[in-house]
């Protein structure tokens, strides 16, 4: 199962493609996907769209051994990707993906049965308001104990980094869920100490089905991973049942750790034939 376990990341601070370069990686996507990469105005947005398109192909690729143009990536109405197989080849029973940027980093997280999502979370300091006006804009989607750890934390700086981390896990979760802008992020209260040892209470439950890890990609950029055991995708009766079965008494969560993320190039996300020798 470890072959569909992946964690990777793109630094597109470091990756500066000239327009012909650019719009030669373009050309290896489907055309499908051109329209959402070329609709971005700033050349920034772009290269976070093309690297992100491009990580799900590539993952998807060293997985399966698929080649670019015969990969089916679909999205759900809530905008999660997935691979789209007939179900009858598939060496994963529940083989999925999630990808998330903000600021100089793309990245995506892979899981052959668990449930995943991630987020990405770069600290932008606000311009035009205090920290605590800026974070006051968010308090609906917070607990009263999740906001009292955040406004009492600290240092401005250390409340704006509080803030973040419990937006970046709260997005995580909603991300591998597959629920979108519909779930309310307040019925979620995470706990923690020092940000390790994460759990979640949902309505004010604690839930077993979930882990967390959250990590520093670099300076002001964080990163977290959700995993959460199938049977919590209450969507599907019949795919969790299936999935339940497949993962056995011995694969639950607290037995199964989480990788470190893997700093690639976007040239090592081509396939082999087009990258330059």
């Amino acid at each position: 199962m470890e072959k569909g376990i992946k964690r990777w990341v793109v630094n597109i601070s470091q990756w500066n493609p000239t327009q012909d370069e650019f719009s030669f990686i373009l050309s290896i996507l489907p055309l499908h996907e051109h329209s959402s990469i070329t609709r971005y105005v700033k050349f920034e947005d772009r290269k976070r769209s093309i690297v992100s398109r491009l990580l799900q192909y590539a993952l998807v690729h060293e997985v399966f051994k698929v080649p670019f143009d015969e990969i089916r990536i679909k999205r759900t109405i809530e905008g999660k990707p997935y691979l789209e197989t007939d179900g009858e080849n598939m060496e994963f029973p529940n083989f999925n993906f999630n990808v998330s940027h903000h600021g100089d980093y793309v990245a995506i997280a892979s899981e052959p049965l668990f449930n995943v999502g991630i987020d990405i979370v770069s600290l932008v300091i606000p311009k035009r308001e205090t920290t605590l006006e800026f974070i006051k804009n968010f308090s609906s989607y917070l607990t009263a104990f999740e906001w009292d750890n955040i406004v009492n934390v600290g240092t401005c700086s250390e409340i704006l980094e509080e803030f973040y981390r419990y937006w970046c896990v709260k997005e995580a979760f909603v991300k591998a869920t597959g629920d979108g802008l519909g779930y309310k992020l307040d019925r979620l209260e995470f706990h923690h100490t020092n940000w390790t040892n994460i759990f979640v209470k949902i309505d004010g439950q604690i839930s077993r089905e979930w882990r967390f890890l959250i990590s520093e990609l670099a300076k002001n950029h964080w990163v977290c991973v959700a995993k959460g055991h199938p049977k919590s995708d209450i969507k599907n009766n019949m795919k969790t049942l299936q999935l339940t079965e497949s993962l056995g008494e011995q694969e639950n969560l607290s037995s199964i750790a989480h990788p470190s993320f893997v700093l690639l190039r976007v040239e090592e996300l081509l396939p082999v034939s087009f990258r330059v020798s």
